[in-house]
């Protein structure tokens, strides 16, 4: 059925929804400062996505995921990471916090989209690591889990200067590590498993219906130069702008 929708159609349609889901997260914010800096990342990414359209279009799956991944990026941003009820929510529906039943302390919506952002961004960061970089084989599936690891170290150094920078109370909101000091290292970790995740069930689904996927995953840890770089090629290449 996916395949039926026009991939041009989609994506405004994701871009519309996903307006809408901007403004409602902005209307009420708990923290409209935070809400800002929360948003300053997601201000750039969607145009560039939007505008890279004609020379970059993406599948409608890799559309989807990171449209679910954006709209629990704005769920946190409304309420900040470490204050989403998703508590309040689960003794309303059923009697018991999650927290309880799962013997939890802290508030782990922070945990879970990081552990996401691996899961759903892995599969369209392949995607441009396939159809740009012309990657294959072994390449294709760790490549874009070393993305994710270090694109969420990168933004853990970002969420630092921001703290640095603007400190007090929005410092404290943005930054949400609550109390623990390994925060920064258990979000980076879950980033990293569940783009771990999702490239071994992409290689799962490529290996059942691909032929060539063990030929072409071996092919790609052939050597592909047997001379060596560093100061031989350097030399080789004055060599060659002398002659």
């Amino acid at each position: 059925m996916l395949r039926r929708i026009p991939p041009l159609r989609l994506l405004i349609t994701l871009g519309v929804l996903f307006a809408g889901v901007v403004v409602t997260s902005g209307i009420g914010a708990h923290y409209p400062h935070d809400w800002l800096l929360e948003n300053a990342l997601v201000a750039v990414f969607v145009p560039v996505l939007a505008f890279t359209y004609r020379w970059l279009p993406f599948s409608r799956l890799s559309y989807l995921l990171i449209f679910s991944f954006l709209c629990l990026h704005e769920l946190g941003a409304h309420w900040t990471y470490a204050e989403v009820p998703y508590n309040d929510w689960t003794r309303a529906w059923f009697g018991r916090s999650l927290n309880e039943g799962l013997g939890l302390e802290r508030n782990h919506f922070d945990r879970l989209v990081h552990f996401l952002y691996g899961l759903l961004l892995a599969y369209p960061i392949r995607e441009v690591f396939l159809r740009v970089g012309n990657v294959r084989g072994f390449w294709g599936y760790f490549l874009p889990l070393d993305l994710a690891m270090s694109t969420s170290m990168i933004f853990e150094l970002f969420e630092w200067v921001a703290a640095e920078v603007f400190g007090g109370e929005l410092g404290v909101a943005y930054l949400g590590t609550q109390g623990d000091v390994w925060d920064a290292h258990k979000d980076m970790a879950l980033a990293s498993l569940g783009a771990l995740i999702a490239m071994l069930v992409t290689a799962g689904f490529n290996a059942r219906y691909k032929r060539d996927f063990a030929r072409e995953f071996i092919e790609s840890l052939r050597v592909k130069g047997n001379g060596p770089l560093g100061e031989e090629e350097l030399a080789r290449l004055r060599e060659k702008e002398s002659s």
